[in-house]
């Protein structure tokens, strides 16, 4: 099998380097990768977000599956592309990646497949958001309906925060188009839970849950970001969150989406909060999180490869994981001012003197460093403005896995 991963991230080093694990792979490609992933596969220096050049490039190399790892060229339609054209790809549609693409058009999928989530309205002026504010009560969620990288969800202590932020969305227009409408929700209090479902658009298969933590500071202060850490397994959760949350939340869901001509095929992930009345969903992405794929797919102890090319085919009830118990944790070591403004394009240094000095520690078993961007000049350095490391009891990654 030939499997080609679009992006070059640590998310998309993990899912290469699991992929490769299958026997059947004889060669993996990344476009564009990164450092860490040209170790394990070819990396191609062309743009995901160009569906028919993608599609062709495909087509050259022979490709038996592709796996699309960002949002981006997902809300793009790349995947419509590549299936138009017969060929088999992981990932789902323009239409279904909406459910990350809108929050808004999120929300009104939630609301109609009756699933458990905050009440919210949506908004395109600051006015009549602010009306809504005297309705529910503080903390205030202010959302950009559209893709932020992860920075377009506001936490605010009270009004005059809240305003702020929905002036910085709607007239400041600090996302631009994606910051054009808002969704204003009621504050969640809980435990927050991510969980990562393969689907192939009628059955859900569960993968291991993780917990992650977005606000930029310790102490869980500062603002929001694509995420600081996460680890994997939770075992503080009820024991039925995960039965409950495919049963309660993804599984109508899912229908629903095919209710609505959005047959979704691919990774479908639940940022959900756990509340005293079970969990509910605070929002959907379109594909694998990062940076909590880094701490689950190292804990999966069976094939990656074969359930997602039959989400691509359709046929994946017959699939269930397999979990080692050990747990994994990542940490994200993020250039300073970040989400801000911040400095990128700096050398990674020391990593491997890093690793070898966390290693000697009697709990840690293996540490991997994982690239976040981009290949240099010839693919000899990356030079990137986030580093990740992640460290696993008793399981062997070698050089970076994620």
């Amino acid at each position: 099998m030939r499997i080609l991963v679009v992006g070059g991230g640590g998310r998309e080093h993990a899912l290469t380097w699991k992929l490769a694990e299958n026997p059947t792979v004889d060669k993996m490609f990344a476009v564009p990768g990164n450092a860490g992933i040209a170790e394990i596969a070819e990396c191609m220096q062309t743009d995901p977000s160009d569906a028919e050049t993608m599609a062709n490039l495909t087509e050259d190399l022979g490709i038996d599956l592709t796996v699309i790892g960002p949002e981006g060229p997902l809300v793009a339609g790349l995947a419509d592309e590549l299936a138009s054209r017969g060929l088999p790809v992981f990932g789902p549609t323009k239409a279904a990646a909406r459910i990350e693409g809108s929050k808004a058009w999120a929300k009104d999928v939630m609301q109609k497949a009756g699933v458990p989530t905050a009440r919210a309205k949506t908004f395109t002026d600051v006015a009549t958001a602010k009306d809504f504010l005297g309705e529910i009560a503080p903390p205030y969620v202010i959302k950009a309906d559209g893709l932020a990288a992860g920075k377009g969800v506001y936490i605010c202590a009270d009004e005059e925060e809240a305003v702020r932020a929905l002036e910085e969305c709607l007239v400041s227009a600090r996302f631009g188009e994606a910051g054009a409408t808002v969704v204003v929700e009621e504050f969640l209090r809980g435990e927050e839970l991510s969980l990562f479902c393969l689907t192939d658009g009628r059955a859900v298969l569960p993968l291991a849950p993780a917990q992650d933590f977005k606000r930029a500071l310790d102490g869980d202060e500062g603002p929001n970001t694509g995420g600081m850490g996460a680890y994997s397994p939770v075992p503080h959760m009820p024991a039925d969150v995960v039965d409950r949350s495919v049963r309660e939340i993804f599984e109508p869901v899912v229908r629903q989406l095919e209710r609505e001509g959005a047959r979704f095929q691919g990774l479908l992930y639940g940022g959900l909060m756990v509340t005293a009345d079970g969990p509910k969903v605070l929002e959907f992405n379109c594909r694998f999180g990062d940076p909590e794929t880094q701490v689950v797919l190292p804990r999966m102890d069976s094939d990656l490869a074969e359930p997602m090319l039959a989400c691509a085919e359709g046929n994946l009830a017959p699939y269930a994981p397999r979990w080692r118990s050990e747990a994994c944790v990542t940490v994200v070591l993020a250039s300073g001012g970040y989400p801000g403004d911040y400095e990128t394009g700096k050398e990674i240094k020391g990593v491997e003197r890093a690793a070898s000095e966390l290693q000697r520690r009697p709990a840690i078993a293996s540490v991997a460093a994982f690239p976040e961007l981009a290949v240099g000049e010839a693919g000899e350095e990356a030079t990137v403005g986030r580093e990740e490391r992640v460290g696993h009891r008793r399981q062997r990654l070698g050089q970076p896995a994620r």
